[in-house]
């Protein structure tokens, strides 16, 4: 490796820096050593040290935390007003959910 020092510029989402930098603060590590931690994974490991992965759809993400739950699969039927309407006594979990979110 070359010896020296050089900078990296990056535009970032305001929030997304604000929340990481607290988090790191947290760790006892400051923006520049976490970044170059970043970097000296990325070599070691000759790809991203993380699996990027498509971001999941909304019904996705329902479906993923339905089925973390263990909540059954159920059809859910719709009455006129176009509600949800689920037999509370056959699958009180679903109907709580619908309920109450």
């Amino acid at each position: 490796m070359v010896n020296g020092k050089t900078s990296v510029n990056v535009k970032i989402e305001k929030g997304v820096k604000e929340l990481a930098t607290q988090l790191l603060d947290r760790m006892g590590i400051d923006q520049t050593t976490a970044i170059d931690m970043f970097y000296r994974q990325i070599i070691m490991e000759r790809r991203l040290p993380f699996q990027p992965a498509v971001a999941l759809t909304p019904d996705e993400r329902l479906a993923s935390a339905i089925l973390k739950k263990n909540i059954p699969r159920v059809k859910i039927e719709m009455d006129e007003n176009k509600n949800a309407v689920v037999d509370k006594d056959l699958h009180p979990d679903v109907h709580d959910w619908l309920v109450n979110g």
